[in-house]
């Protein structure tokens, strides 16, 4: 590809029309509109300018193909947010599947103690994939500095489509675990003790929530791949994410505490997740409302 051929591929992938590159460049529309057309050439600060902007080697940038190397760089791209996303789903399902177990195991063999280990075995496989994966992911993106996704229009359209649904179906099966968990209590079978069903049903709607939650942070790491880099979180959006974070971890570490210390384990999973949940949704109206202008 001829250095204007690139300059044209680089300004429509990232957005800009010929205006807004030469305003960018200080220069006229007349003189991009010439570089595009390799009827005139740029000045070497000029050159230097373009390839920061555009996060580009001067030597592909002149003669080299940007086309096939940010293809490449795009398919890269993909595939690494897609092992990334999957990777932190799968460890906060590690982190709930680890309470479902260490709860079973002391309300159907009566072992506090391997059931504290069961729960701090699954957290320690949680954390180890939240550190790996959270490295290769920062290094990933040092790697590719400045980079934005190259998603076709329909790509991107077809996933807004789905997103709804990718939000919805997971919080609909948390209110269906509720409803189903609530009259299975209430019906024990006479080969199981009364605590021993109030624990599985208790362990049903703790499944339902790790498939929820794990589908939900699949469902945030995707958007955010589909969502171009440089728009940035607002402050707000950045508080949200924390509140979440710490209400899920914090009504996590206390149901763990009860369960183990009080033997609560059937009674707090359904109590401590619905106001940790109504709490995070409270907390996040009111910073999206302070973050309005």
């Amino acid at each position: 590809m001829t250095f204007g051929e690139n300059l044209q591929f680089l300004r429509k992938r990232s957005g800009l029309t010929q205006e807004e590159l030469a305003e960018k460049m200080e220069v006229s529309r007349q003189s991009v509109s010439k570089w595009e057309s390799n009827s005139a050439y740029p000045e070497m600060d000029a050159i230097l300018r373009l390839c920061d902007l555009f996060s580009c080697d001067m030597d592909t940038l002149l003669r080299g193909d940007v086309s096939r190397r940010f293809g490449e760089d795009a398919a890269a791209y993909d595939q690494h947010m897609n092992r990334f996303s999957a990777a932190i789903a799968a460890g906060v399902a590690l982190v709930l599947l680890g309470v479902i177990f260490s709860m079973l195991l002391v309300c159907f063999f009566a072992s506090e103690t391997a059931g504290g280990m069961v729960f701090f075995l699954f957290l320690i496989f949680a954390v180890t994939i939240f550190i790996v994966s959270g490295m290769n992911h920062d290094t990933f993106m040092r790697q590719h500095p400045g980079f934005v996704p190259c998603y076709t229009k329909e790509e991107m359209d077809r996933f807004e489509r789905r997103f709804p649904f990718l939000i919805a179906v997971p919080v609909a099966l948390i209110l269906l675990g509720l409803v189903v968990m609530i009259p299975m209590a209430m019906h024990s079978p006479a080969r199981l003790n009364e605590d021993q069903w109030e624990a599985l049903c208790a362990a049903v709607f703790l499944l339902c929530v790790t498939i929820a939650a794990s589908a939900l942070t699949w469902a945030g790491i995707q958007h955010s791949k589909y969502g171009f880099p440089e728009e940035k979180p607002t402050p707000a959006e950045r508080r949200v994410g924390r509140v979440w974070g710490f209400g899920m971890v914090a009504a996590t570490a206390l149901y763990v505490g009860l369960g183990l210390g009080l033997d609560l384990w059937k009674q707090a999973a359904a109590v401590i997740y619905t106001v940790a949940a109504l709490l995070c949704v409270a907390v996040t109206i009111l910073v999206k409302k302070d973050d309005e202008p």
